[in-house]
């Protein structure tokens, strides 16, 4: 193939935002740029893909997912990278990616290791991975085990940081061992705050209150300190001189029931983390803030406090717990249940969702959105009314698809062919141009506006080819994804009316993706198309579907 109608592309990765912070991926793209130069071929920067802090444990990664999009419109002959763990961890992950790429023509190039044709280099390829895998379980076992072991030999370098109160000593700062430190400021801080539990009898919300009326900041500097943090605080073993060792573990990811406010759909690593049972836990040694009595008066009373049910008890509270959105700074609705006393002395329970962005605790005595409350059982019943009613008609999805398409340019399969003609033209168009260039017949003042305008042309072309993809895509999933929601409801369409409230949850949590909710009116988003309904349709998801519009009040 002539070089200069080669287009190549870059991919780097690392995994770590301490790598990406460090720019240690710079060292990675200067290599595969030397590379490409030494092949002489010419980069474009639009085809420098580079994933920083991502892991290489999972497949949805934002560069990534663009390479693998460019790959498989043939926009991409030559793909250089560092080395097959950078474009994946998994053995199976890197044999599914060289696949892809040699089913869309793109020719793999690794920089530590050649990629040859025969059944012999392509077993070794196949080797060197599933060894990779192994040798990076192995040290990720190497130094979990170690770790433990410093820790029961008391050695404090198995944390990464000190609690507040404490300022971390790493090995290389004190030139031997790892210690904690006192910071005097906030260690009377701490002082106060057990002090002003177990002897003042304040309750949580009055020790944030005067921590914000002391102005006293937290570990961050930023003001606003909220009864979690306390509690925290006043359950910590470290504040009585032994900090523990193992608290939590990292464990398979566990899919949210909707994303966090501000994070992406997917997360960079595919990793949960959950608390340890108490006997797995290992005690360290550091220097005590608060007396052991103190520490010890403080749990019983918390402890007390406990059985007395006076804080929450964890687990799942309300129907739509975990499913509720604010409707206008998008943080999360979340439930909560008061206590009443009548004058009669008669005691009674009721919840409601009320949106964080009115916690003023959470942001620094102000409130950052001004959403009102809604009653925990008038919403619930509206929205269990609402996937009633679906289930009862699944026609409403074919219904409020075709109201949101309705509006939305018809694709008419001449036209298809009319663009996807012309996109191979622009291309047949800019490879000739190239050639033209590299014989000489054509000057760089010339060439280079004349293959930026064609360029700009092509991704205009392919834009409204995808856009026409994606429409056509959408029509031939829907019958299955209407015949599988019909099958589902089917399922549980009977005994909607005699449903118990566990039913209830299992239900919306299937079929609800989420609940907006704003001054009064509530909408429902469905997550049709998606387990355990789903099909292989390309768009999954019918965005507001259906969207609902009722007053709570």
């Amino acid at each position: 193939m002539n070089p200069a109608t080669i287009r190549p592309a870059i991919y780097a990765r690392v995994s770590s935002d301490q790598q990406a912070q460090e720019n240690t991926i710079a060292s990675q793209v200067e290599a595969l740029k030397q590379r490409v130069r030494e092949d002489g071929l010419d980069l474009e920067d639009s085809l420098c893909f580079i994933d920083e802090g991502h892991s290489g444990a999972v497949l949805i990664r934002p560069a990534l997912e663009r390479l693998r999009d460019q790959a498989a419109a043939r926009l991409i002959d030559r793909l250089y990278v560092h080395s097959p763990d950078r474009l994946a961890r998994k053995f199976a992950y890197q044999i599914l990616l060289l696949d892809e790429f040699r089913h869309c023509g793109v020719a793999v190039v690794f920089l530590n290791h050649a990629i040859g044709d025969t059944p012999e280099e392509q077993l070794l390829l196949q080797v060197q991975g599933i060894i990779a895998e192994y040798e990076g379980a192995k040290i990720l076992e190497r130094s979990r085990r170690g770790k433990m072991h410093a820790a029961r030999d008391g050695s404090v370098s198995v944390f990464a940081r000190g609690q507040y109160g404490y300022r971390y000593i790493s090995k290389r700062e004190s030139n031997g061992d790892a210690r904690f430190e006192i910071i005097p400021s906030e260690a009377r801080i701490v002082r106060a705050i057990f002090e002003w539990y177990a002897k003042d009898n304040y309750t949580l919300s009055q020790i944030c209150e005067q921590l914000e009326s002391e102005g006293v900041p937290r570990r961050s500097g930023k003001m606003g300190w909220d009864s979690t943090t306390v509690w925290d605080i006043l359950k910590d073993t470290a504040y009585k001189g032994e900090a523990l060792y193992g608290k939590t573990r990292v464990g398979e990811y566990t899919p949210r029931l909707r994303r966090a406010h501000g994070q992406p759909e997917h997360p960079r690593r595919p990793r949960s983390i959950a608390s340890t049972p108490t006997g797995s836990q290992i005690p360290v040694a550091v220097p005590a803030i608060v007396s052991s009595e103190l520490f010890e008066a403080v749990q019983e009373k918390l402890s007390d406090n406990r059985a007395r049910r006076r804080r929450r008890e964890p687990g799942v509270r309300s129907l739509l717990q975990g499913l509720t959105v604010c409707g206008k700074c998008r943080y999360a609705y979340v439930g909560k249940i008061q206590n009443k006393t009548s004058q009669s002395g008669e005691r009674s329970a009721y919840g409601y969702y009320f949106c964080t962005g009115t916690d003023r605790f959470r942001w620094g005595g102000e409130r950052i959105c001004d959403n009102v409350p809604v009653r925990m059982e008038r919403l619930d019943v509206a929205v269990w009314e609402d996937v009633a009613a679906l289930l009862g008609d699944p026609e409403r999805i074919r219904r409020e698809y075709e109201r949101q398409t309705s509006h939305a340019p018809k694709v008419e399969p001449r036209r298809f062919q009319e663009i996807a003609k012309e996109v191979q033209r622009v291309k047949r168009g800019i490879s000739r141009m190239l050639d033209l260039y590299q014989e000489g017949d054509i000057e760089k003042a010339e060439f280079e506006p004349r293959y930026a305008r064609a360029r700009q042309r092509l991704m205009e072309l392919e834009s409204k080819l995808a856009e026409q993809k994606g429409q056509i895509a959408r029509q031939e999933g829907l019958g299955e994804i209407l015949c599988n929601f019909v099958q589902y409801a089917n399922q549980v369409r009977d005994g909607l009316d005699l449903a118990d409230w566990k039913t209830r949850r299992e239900i919306i949590r299937t079929l609800v993706k989420r609940v907006e909710f704003r001054e009064g009116d509530i909408h429902v988003v469905y997550r049709v198309g998606e387990p355990p309904m789903a099909s292989a349709a390309e768009e999954p998801v019918l965005h507001d579907c259906l969207p609902r519009r009722r007053s709570s009040r």
